[in-house]
């Protein structure tokens, strides 16, 4: 991915303590103190995502089990410093985020005649508040309507790379792109309709299925931006596609389960299988077009 010559973004938070954590391009790695490293918490975020079971349930039951006394760094009373990071972490997601804010800028108003509004992006390792709570790296990157930020610990792609095999510069664009996907359905309106329709969901499968739809929609709309970036930038290299698709596949709900506990269960999926996701993220990204993630008028998804 050429993502050297994209425009850095000033509208980040760096709340990573003492320069700790992070991730290499192209390698590094890593860890958490006591028992249960970071890779441990991240699976078991994933795989309580996957499973429709509140993270922080199977966390703290792992850390009894590990009998560690295990507390990840906690950055929840530190303001961070703003603007574009100096290191080669914080540059890569500047210009990542930076980028995103290019193309959705241009193609937001274009296509659905919305103003773009810029999301903030916050850096952390191991812990901090957001404004829809406690934000822990076993959680994965996240967006949050309530203050619209993007909360990420960039430890996250270590495991993508050592964890799941997923590892690339562009994966780890997907992965901001889908989040910043998210701000995109906050924008639209769709998020709001979407909690509201969750809380008077029959089933919690019903419930599930409205999630799955909206987690499809964010992955078209990553889509959209690697179309729009590769055309206006000429961001891609030969690859970069298929780093992009191997990450939607290995976090799709049905791999994550069958890995975890050796069967799948549909219902409780909240995110796609590995092939609605792949599927999704090409269909933004052949078409470059907002009107062609709508997954919620989609009959099959």
């Amino acid at each position: 991915m050429r993502w050297g010559d994209f425009r850095r973004s000033g509208n980040i938070e760096d709340r990573r303590g003492g320069g700790g954590g992070g991730f290499r391009l192209p390698g590094g790695g890593g860890g958490g103190r006591g028992g249960l490293g970071i890779g441990a918490l991240v699976i078991l975020g994933l795989v309580g995502w996957a499973l429709g079971i509140d993270p922080r349930v199977l966390i703290g039951g792992a850390e009894m089990l590990s009998n560690s006394g295990y507390v990840t760094q906690d950055n929840s009373g530190q303001q961070g410093a703003t603007g574009t990071p100096d290191d080669q972490d914080g540059q890569f997601v500047a210009a990542v985020l930076g980028n995103t804010e290019d193309v959705w800028n241009k193609v937001l108003p274009e296509q659905t005649g919305k103003d773009y509004r810029e999301p903030g992006l916050v850096m952390y390792t191991g812990g901090t508040r957001s404004g829809c709570g406690a934000a822990q790296s076993a959680m994965g990157p996240f967006y949050c309507p309530l203050d619209q930020k993007v909360y990420l610990d960039v430890a996250f792609f270590n495991e993508m790379r050592t964890r799941f095999r997923a590892g690339g510069d562009f994966a780890y664009a997907y992965v901001i792109a889908h989040e910043v996907g998210h701000h995109v359905q906050y924008l639209l309106g769709i998020l709001p309709r979407v909690q509201q329709a969750q809380q008077q969901a029959s089933s919690k499968a019903e419930a599930n299925r409205l999630s799955v739809r909206t987690e499809l929609m964010a992955d078209c709309l990553a889509g959209v931006w690697a179309y729009h970036s590769n055309t206006g930038w000429n961001a891609l290299e030969p690859g970069d596609i298929e780093e992009a698709l191997n990450a939607a596949s290995a976090i799709g709900d049905d791999r994550l389960q069958e890995a975890s506990q050796g069967r799948v269960v549909p219902d409780s999926f909240t995110h796609g299988t590995s092939d609605q996701r792949m599927r999704w993220f090409t269909r933004g990204f052949q078409s470059g077009k907002v009107s062609a993630c709508d997954a919620f008028a989609a009959q099959q998804i």
